[in-house]
């Protein structure tokens, strides 16, 4: 199934918060401060730990990118669905807005920098997507 025979545009609701993207190395122990806040992502690959996590916890020592707002991909999607973030994507590259993408199994979350979110959500509606009212 892909996201164009979904039928209407897919809904995107703003997650409340403002996120780090922190790289740390491979071997590290996952630190408490990572799962402050209600919204967070762990991946461990054999090259990195990987996290985005809540802005505040991230003590100054730690690699990292920020701030960074979230929208939902309202859900839950099919995993058989193609095609989801490719849509997303496709119109905020297309305005030169950079994405980081975070999957679950109910659904997708689309980072975007905090200073390009308004234009983010501009982009998106512009493009046929409904983004709902922000949750903070």
């Amino acid at each position: 199934m892909n996201v164009a025979d979904h039928g209407p545009r897919l809904t995107l609701d703003p997650v409340a918060g403002s996120y780090a993207i922190c790289r740390m190395s491979p071997g590290d122990s996952l630190p408490p401060w990572v799962v402050n806040g209600t919204f967070f992502s762990v991946t461990r690959t054999p090259t990195e730990l990987s996290v985005v996590c809540d802005v505040a916890s991230v003590p100054s020592d730690v690699t990292a990118d920020a701030p960074w707002s979230a929208l939902a991909v309202r859900g839950p999607l099919n995993l058989n669905m193609t095609g989801v973030l490719a849509a997303l994507a496709t119109p905020l590259a297309t305005a030169g807005i950079s994405i980081f993408a975070v999957s679950t199994f109910d659904t997708d979350y689309v980072l975007v920098r905090s200073h390009d979110m308004d234009r983010a959500v501009r982009v998106l509606h512009e493009a046929g997507y409904f983004v709902g009212a922000s949750s903070s």
